[in-house]
């Protein structure tokens, strides 16, 4: 089926449509004689996953894979109350929604942002549950982290830009301000550990030898396609169930130039020198080392895995998402501002100084193609909310109860277009006030250290 409609796609001599014979199938279906990718051998699917979502590193791209499997194989998922599992406290079992007791309720997935807590998660998933993350070089990640969290965490509302903030950060940063930990070794912090113990070497081993133990995969964020096909082979899945368009991406901003009048442009808030990004390393050491140490792993099973293999599957993947752009997107596939967008339930959220670019999809696709392009573009808090429904149809829908608990005054119209402290505020709605507001992160810290 994909190699005639590749061909068809190439030749430009068929409608943007599914072959009509094909509707029955699937893009996901793991029964399709075409779609599979080169052979897996005979491992079976892994159909029990846990993600741990870590901020800022293509995460929402890797979770709506999941939700799209899972969608499609009608798995279980376990979802939070409200949209995160009471981030930034560690996470507990009780905060999934439907969750009785350890294993009472059965659990497929899951995949929302959580701070790791590895006791409370074994409540809720089966003991055959695949673990994997993924990873993205800090300063990359602080970069991204700074447009996104700007109006949210203390430091860097405070700094003037983030080359300001890593040339003296202890200037901005206080520990005991809640949400400062999008500051400091994100990365750490996510996994359940310590972002501001001293860093030595031991420290940073012990750390490392932790997530080792607990996680069975961990990808790179900047070598995403060689990521999702060694994800594909580890879970036994067919190579279309890991194509993904790139969701909840960042407009970048054009670069500064002189003005008219000769004067040099103030420079860009996230511009920054050799020597910050060096600075910002070190600040955020534990992270760094971190994602050194398991890119080198990458690179180890990608040779274990074979390079021309690799490259092999990386550029059917990448043809793939080619034609499946050419198929299902607007504008050549390319991603546009979130006003653009003229179907609001699939408008991304927005926050931060930046634009959360999203897609459009092509007019006129038959009611099959549409519905599987539509899963590949929805964003993970509309696609949150359908898989809630379906999973608990007599519900109440955690935002709308949220917003009418908190008083916010956010049309469900608005399309998830806010800024600044409602963030900070409805997350901690959407998980029904669990968290204390003045809770610091200090405090949250006391329970992640290493023992």
């Amino acid at each position: 089926f994909y190699t005639s409609l590749y061909q068809c796609y190439l030749s430009h001599s068929c409608p943007c449509s599914w072959v009509q014979t094909e509707h029955s199938r699937t893009l996901f279906s793991l029964s399709s004689e075409n779609g599979q990718g080169p052979p897996l051998g005979s491992c079976r699917p892994h159909t029990h996953v846990m993600f741990l979502k870590t901020h800022k590193t293509a995460s929402s791209t890797v979770l709506n894979i999941l939700y799209r499997f899972g969608e499609e194989q009608g798995l279980r998922f376990a979802l939070p109350v409200g949209y995160q599992f009471g981030y930034p406290q560690r996470f507990e079992a009780q905060r999934v929604k439907g969750y009785r007791g350890p294993r009472v309720a059965e659990f497929d997935i899951i995949g929302n942002h959580m701070r790791f807590f590895k006791p409370e998660v074994e409540k809720v998933m089966p003991v055959d549950t695949f673990h994997f993350s993924i990873l993205r070089d800090p300063v990359a990640l602080a970069e991204s982290s700074y447009a996104y969290y700007k109006n949210v965490a203390p430091a860097f509302r405070r700094a003037k830009g983030l080359g300001d903030f890593a040339d003296n950060p202890h200037k901005y940063y206080d520990l005991r301000l809640r949400n400062n930990h999008y500051a400091r070794n994100l990365l750490w912090f996510d996994f359940g550990l310590d972002p501001n113990a001293n860093f030595s070497l031991a420290l940073a081993r012990r750390g490392e030898a932790t997530v080792r133990r607990n996680f069975r995969l961990i990808l790179i964020s900047e070598y995403f396609d060689q990521s999702m096909v060694l994800l594909r082979h580890a879970l036994c899945w067919p190579l279309d169930a890991v194509v993904s368009f790139s969701l909840n991406a960042r407009e970048q901003a054009p670069k500064r130039r002189s003005t008219w009048g000769g004067k040099v442009a103030q420079p860009a808030p996230l511009a920054l020198t050799d020597e910050q990004r060096q600075k910002l390393r070190e600040w955020n050491a534990l992270d760094w080392h971190l994602y050194q140490a398991f890119n080198r792993t990458f690179w180890i099973e990608v040779e274990r895995f074979g390079q021309a293999r690799m490259q092999a599957e990386v550029d059917l993947l990448r043809v793939r998402r080619e034609v499946l752009a050419g198929v299902c997107l607007r504008d050549g596939g390319r991603p546009v501002e979130a006003n653009r967008i003229r179907d609001k339930d699939i408008r991304p959220f927005q926050s931060g100084m930046v634009k959360i670019l999203g897609y459009e999809l092509q007019p006129r696709l038959d009611n099959v193609t549409r519905q599987v392009c539509l899963s590949m573009i929805r964003p993970e808090i509309q696609y949150k909310d359908l898989l809630d429904r379906r999973q608990f149809p007599h519900a109440q829908q955690p935002l709308d109860a949220a917003i009418a608990a908190g008083g916010f005054a956010v049309k469900r119209e608005s399309s998830f277009l806010l800024t600044g402290e409602h963030i900070d505020s409805l997350g901690k709605d959407w998980n029904r006030a669990v968290v204390a507001r003045n809770q610091s992160i200090h405090q949250v810290d006391n329970n992640g250290k290493l023992r």
